[in-house]
């Protein structure tokens, strides 16, 4: 993934990109410390090649510690989860601002080559994702004006401008990602925190296992998102950490599907048909939302492009295992 040979920081190696990172480098060869505040246990991913420490990078002195030697940093670290979790932890994943600040300015005094940011595609405006109809997607310049996802889409535009202030006054060589809903296998299923490709699967796959088809859904299931299938976002992510694009860039499926249509592949994928309760008081974000690839093509001449159906059969068959085998999501 990387394009150095020294050693590499995954920060959130722990959690469901950062551990399919670390993968990716360790099968690459590299050398890589990987860094997350939770116990080893709840890891998604751990590789006895890689430094593994387990660190709070909302300190100052453990970014610094992290950080030492290292010619690149990968951050994926922050508190945060699907829309339940962010809709209403606004302040946990303001907090995350403190990890990015810290990991720059330790950046900074080691004199690393390069530092990668994952940002989001919450940072785009609220008025341009109001209609379930985004068919020419969101644009990299419609984060502006800035009215972001509260919370959650404020840390990640902030932090995505310390960035861009500490490559232009201080000259770190830094790149962002702004990913849209990166979904698959080795990531949260349960708990609170999961995203709606998993807690789709995870709903249909238990209305199976118990017989009482049925399932709730969020809103009326009309609101539309794109998914993005990890591969794709290694991918991207890759190209991106090794070109001379500075500014921030979409990491994203442009296959625009609705929250119903998502339940209709997972039915499909399971075999079963569920009634479907719609509970229009859970949190639901934006009405619309799906990625614009008219410049990743450009600068990079590549674009996600692994469909929906061919993810969602992956990941809905790793979490069936997982709930056969009797694991908890750790995280419940």
């Amino acid at each position: 993934m990387s394009h150095d040979r020294g050693l590499v920081l995954v920060a959130g190696a722990g959690g469901f990109i950062g551990g399919h990172v670390v993968a990716d480098l360790v099968r690459r060869g590299r050398q890589v410390r990987a860094v997350d505040i939770k116990r080893f246990d709840q890891w998604y991913q751990r590789f006895p090649q890689a430094e593994n420490l387990q660190l709070d990078l909302r300190v100052k002195e453990a970014c610094e510690v992290a950080a030492r030697g290292a010619s690149e940093i990968y951050n994926f670290a922050a508190d945060m989860g699907g829309m339940g979790f962010i809709e209403n932890n606004k302040a946990l994943c303001m907090l995350s601002v403190l990890i990015n600040t810290h990991l720059l300015v330790a950046a900074r005094q080691n004199g690393v080559a390069r530092y990668f940011y994952a940002s989001s595609a919450c940072v785009y405006a609220a008025d341009k994702q109001l209609t379930t109809h985004l068919e020419e997607g969101l644009r990299e310049e419609d984060a502006y004006p800035a009215m972001p996802e509260d919370g959650y889409g404020w840390e990640k535009l902030f932090s995505e401008r310390m960035c861009r202030h500490f490559r232009d006054d201080f000259g770190l060589q830094t790149r962002v990602a702004r990913y849209h809903n990166v979904y698959g296998p080795h990531g949260t299923w349960g708990g609170g925190r999961e995203k709606a490709p998993a807690a789709v699967c995870r709903k249909v796959i238990r209305a199976k296992l118990s017989g009482n088809y049925e399932i709730e859904i969020w809103g009326d299931g009309e609101q539309t998102r794109s998914f993005t299938y990890i591969e794709d976002c290694l991918t991207g992510t890759q190209l991106l950490m090794g070109s001379g694009i500075v500014d921030p860039l979409n990491i994203g499926s442009d296959q625009m599907v609705s929250i119903n249509r998502l339940v209709d592949m997972v039915e499909r994928i399971a075999g079963v048909k569920l009634e479907r309760r719609y509970d229009l008081n859970a949190p639901k974000g934006v009405r619309g939302r799906n990625s614009n690839n008219t410049l990743i093509k450009e600068l990079l001449s590549w674009a996600p492009s692994i469909p929906l159906e061919v993810g969602l059969e992956k990941t809905y068959a790793w979490i069936y295992d997982e709930i056969m085998a009797g694991r908890n999501s750790h995280l419940t």
